[in-house]
């Protein structure tokens, strides 16, 4: 069995670059932290730290075997208080991953129905479709909303249930937005500065799409992965941009905004995975249950 006292040595020793550095931080004599690294390569059958100048340095299975310590410390350090949190009763915890391709205002729309929950740990995490889903097997997370589902593996062993399929609208600076231009749209993209949603997006190849089936071609100012930030650019004069009929509706929407007008033809999708533990989650019920009680699109 591995010996987690002789990884944290190693750990150590990898973060300060150098054994007489790591002695020190742990106040023990380097001949001591030395020979426990030397029982790790010993048990891992690897050499894990190369002499580097007047330092050390990894290896490249060290590297593999630092980046494992790392993860395996990182969640030891919040033991203690989710220990603590557990003991007492109190703190619902929900781990959430929000997809770099969705818009964060219609995932503030979704979790809005469990953010009165009494003592509440909401923990977010923005990342790429890949990584989060790594996290979700991991049990890392409770949930993950993305704008899509995950493929076919049954090694993986998550469920995803399609929460909301919405139209988008488009929404401007005042300014910007008046009568005539709500009068000419969509014709008018192509007299106003436009903000879009990054490639990152399932999105923005829909609004790619619609706009090349009506013939627009709009000036593109800006480019943004996370929809909460273009809106506030838009709202600071920046451009009109386009937003789903669930995100617009929520409370995060800057002032200063004025509906310019709606293509029901482009619609987002987002959906919720979760690990077949992570479905007892009385949180993750909650959003998955809210949002089947959303109307209808």
């Amino acid at each position: 069995m591995l010996n987690y006292r002789h990884l944290h040595y190693f750990w150590v020793v990898a973060k300060e670059g150098g054994f007489a550095r790591a002695a020190a931080r742990l106040d023990m004599a380097v001949q001591t932290v030395s020979a426990q690294v030397r029982e790790l390569e010993r048990a891992l059958g690897h050499q894990l730290l190369k002499p580097a100048g007047r330092g050390v340095a990894l290896t490249e299975a060290g590297q593999a075997a630092f980046a494992r310590a790392e993860e395996i410390f990182h969640l030891g350090q919040g033991l203690a208080d989710e220990v603590r949190e557990a003991a007492s009763g109190k703190v619902q915890r929900l781990g959430v991953g929000l997809s770099d391709g969705i818009s964060k205002l219609s995932a503030h729309a979704l979790l809005a129905p469990v953010l009165e929950a009494p003592h509440l740990r909401l923990v977010c995490h923005d990342g790429e479709f890949e990584q989060l889903m790594s996290e979700l097997a991991l049990h890392h997370l409770d949930l993950v909303l993305a704008g899509q589902a995950p493929p076919r593996n049954p090694n993986l062993r998550l469920a995803c249930v399609r929460l909301v399929e919405t139209p988008i609208e488009w929404y401007g600076p005042t300014h910007l937005v008046g009568r005539a231009e709500q009068a000419r749209f969509p014709a008018c993209l192509n007299d106003l500065p436009v903000l879009l949603p990054t490639s990152h997006s399932a999105l923005r190849g829909k609004l790619d799409h619609w706009l090349e089936s009506e013939g627009l071609r709009p000036r593109i100012v800006g480019e943004f992965e996370d929809s909460a930030l273009l809106a506030v650019f838009a709202a600071r004069g920046l451009g009109v941009f386009p937003v789903s009929q669930l995100g617009s509706g929520d409370l995060g929407m800057p002032r200063g905004l004025r509906r310019l007008g709606s293509c029901d033809q482009v619609k987002e999708e987002i959906y919720a995975l979760h690990s077949r533990r992570g479905q007892h989650h009385p949180l993750v019920r909650q959003v998955i249950q809210a949002a089947a009680l959303l109307p209808a699109v």
